[in-house]
């Protein structure tokens, strides 16, 4: 194993595998610049066409909660096998501002290159590395020589990236073909400029750059290039979701606007209301009226929406609800990742009433979980919240092509009034069964009618406050979570049974850890790893089995309080030996669990650490604002003002 240790302006990277050296097929690329810039279709128009030329892709975004302006990176990870995680260094970076190299030059692998716009970028003072190859490119004149203005000085950068690592230009035409194709001489002055660019890094830097990327088997009709949101819209669509009301919110906002783009051939009612209190609202009437509805919002949104939540326990109104997570409390960090809100999910509204939380690990995950959850919602009549972040939301993964026969649609008929039970001379839509679960009809059923409250009430829904029916109102509610939890089956562990160390996680963490086993099988390191896909019920008796077999287990999440670990305490007793933490607002990175493992298995790890993301702090925030305003695409006010409530972007 190489354990060298390279000290890059008294930053450390520890390049165990030697994953930093040049290679085929193996490469990290990262685009950054100032929001205006193109900066996120330039990194997945690179992501798009490397999946496209056979390899493995998984790309992570950052970009500030800015109205204008702002520094924004994409990072793109490629391979010749599966990846699940971005990684910390960056092999090629391409920088469309000065702010870009000043922020991210200490990422840049030993020999590997910048590609910097050489007018306006100076690197005078030089920087304080000398093992990088620097690539100037006049982007902007070439950009205005293919016909275009400053703004195309992105695609000039494209055509460079692909002249250094060997990518075939057609794979980056046709891509823009298909995004300008209704634009007319659009594409042609966007092909022009990549052209140009393409041109420019042969002419002058011929054979210059380690890293090479060919093309392998075309994989087109077996693997997909996508989001979690963009799979769990797929999942919902296809488990037979018609109703989504929702206000826009970072990180869900693709769920509602790719709803929308669909709503007509799906034949679906896609609502964006004034707020999250009416979109809740408009979910529970929609769901009371026969709809397989669903929700969706972040935690500045959930707090409106608890009181609703309240009011589908109370009416036992089936309903799904998606929770993509970020940094709080209060605005907090809106464009950045976190899993702070388990136990918020857990405990909103007052009073006590069953629900059920899951959380995916990717979009693998979340194509058969989240029709699972709108199946649990309707055949138990209860609330179902699907918790997601950021990292989860908006990253990119390719994965294989899902299998539809996975999503098994379960809808129960409504009751026949000639079956139903009735009470009082009203349809008894409360009625006590033996399960828990009470009939349904359809609003507007003849003798159907029955009251539907947020008052504690009989079978028929009569307002009813006495002892005797408010207990047993509550045990029949809670006995229906006891029912469903047995179809609650979670993921087989991944690993060998006989492990050093048991890993346990959940959510969006999956594809880091995953990432660190395979550092730590080469380094000799016996982990395995349970997911939790299911924390609400627990899955009691998989924990159980866990602790009671591991040798030492370790937990690992993105928030500050360990709110799994306690949750595993509060449900079992046990408690893990070890705990990985990270609450900068950053998903984890492959090396960071690895490096915490590596020191638990040499004996000198601490039961607790938390992780700070390295390099992210090095850039002079003074210089950031400055270019901002200088540059006039935004006031000092403006470059200050974080978008507040649910409407930032």
């Amino acid at each position: 194993m190489n354990k060298a240790l390279i000290l890059l302006n008294n930053v450390i990277i520890c390049d165990r595998l030697g994953k930093m050296e040049p290679s085929t097929n193996k490469l990290t690329w990262m685009v950054g610049g100032e929001a205006g810039y193109g900066v996120m279709v330039t990194g997945k128009t690179f992501a798009l066409a490397c999946k496209r030329a056979g390899l493995w892709v998984f790309d992570y975004t950052e970009y500030p909660s800015l109205i204008r302006g702002g520094h924004n990176s994409y990072h793109v990870r490629v391979d010749a096998e599966s990846v699940t995680s971005q990684v910390h260094w960056v092999d090629l970076l391409v920088a469309l501002d000065r702010v870009t190299v000043d922020q991210h030059f200490q990422e840049v692998s030993p020999n590997g290159g910048i590609i910097y716009e050489s007018e306006k970028v100076k690197l005078d003072p030089p920087l304080s590395r000398t093992d990088l190859k620097l690539y100037p490119l006049p982007m902007i004149e070439l950009a205005k020589q293919a016909g275009g203005d400053d703004l195309m000085k992105n695609t000039v950068a494209l055509g460079a990236s692909a002249a250094l690592v060997g990518l075939d230009l057609a794979l980056f035409n046709q891509l823009i073909q298909e995004a300008f194709a209704k634009k007319g001489e659009v594409v042609a002055i966007n092909q022009k400029a990549l052209q140009l660019g393409f041109e420019y890094m042969k002419q002058h830097f011929p054979d210059d750059f380690g890293w090479k990327l060919s093309l392998q088997t075309p994989h087109e009709d077996q693997r997909l290039l996508v989001t979690g949101n963009e799979m769990l819209v797929a999942g919902a669509l296809r488990a037979g979701c018609n109703f989504l009301a929702a206000y826009p919110m970072t990180p869900i906002n693709a769920i509602l606007g790719l709803m929308t783009l669909v709503d007509q051939e799906y034949k679906i009612v896609v609502k964006q209301p004034e707020d999250e209190i009416a979109g809740i609202n408009m979910a529970i009437g929609a769901s009371y009226a026969g709809a397989r509805a669903m929700t969706c919002t972040s935690g500045g949104g959930f707090s409106l929406m608890v009181e609703g939540l309240g009011l589908a326990a109370e009416t036992e109104t089936p309903l799904v609800v998606v929770l993509g997570q970020r940094p709080g409390p209060a605005t907090g960090m809106p464009t950045f990742t976190e899993q702070g809100d388990l136990r918020f999910a857990m405990h909103a509204h007052q009073g006590d009433f069953p629900r059920i939380v899951l959380a995916p690990g990717d979009p693998q995950d979340v194509f058969p979980l989240i029709a699972q959850a709108l199946n649990l919602a309707e055949k138990y009549q209860l609330l179902v919240i699907v918790l997601t972040d950021k990292f989860f939301a908006e990253s990119h993964w390719t994965i294989p092509f899902p299998d539809p026969s996975t999503i098994k649609v379960e809808r129960p008929p409504f009751a026949e009034l000639s079956s139903a039970t009735e009470g009082q001379g009203k349809f008894a839509r409360f009625a006590f069964t033996e399960t828990g679960v009470s009939p349904r009809v359809l609003p507007g059923t003849p003798g159907g009618e029955s009251m539907v409250t947020s008052d504690e009430h009989s079978e028929t829904g009569l307002y009813n406050e006495t002892a005797g029916m408010r207990k047993k109102m509550m045990e029949k509610r809670f006995a229906k979570l006891a029912l469903a939890r047995k179809e609650l089956a979670e993921p087989p562990v991944v690993g060998p049974g006989d492990a050093d160390m048991t890993i346990i996680g959940w959510g969006s963490t999956k594809g880091p850890i995953l990432e660190a086993m395979k550092l730590c099988r080469d380094a000799g390191i016996i982990v395995n790893y349970q997911q939790l896909m299911y924390l609400l019920p627990l899955s009691t008796d998989i924990v159980n089995t866990r602790f009671g077999t591991a040798k030492q287990t370790v937990v690992i999440e993105n928030n500050y309080s360990g709110q799994l670990d306690g949750l595993i305490t509060q449900e079992t007793q046990h408690r893990a030996n070890f705990r990985l933490l990270k609450y900068d607002g950053r998903p984890f990175y492959p090396l960071e669990i690895f490096e915490y493992l590596s020191d638990i298995a040499a004996g000198k790890a601490e039961s607790k650490r938390t992780v700070l993301t390295r390099w992210h702090d090095h850039v002079d925030t003074s210089r950031a604002a400055a270019t901002v305003v200088k540059s006039g695409t935004a006031t000092a006010r403006q470059s200050a003002q974080q978008n507040q409530g649910g409407s930032d972007a």
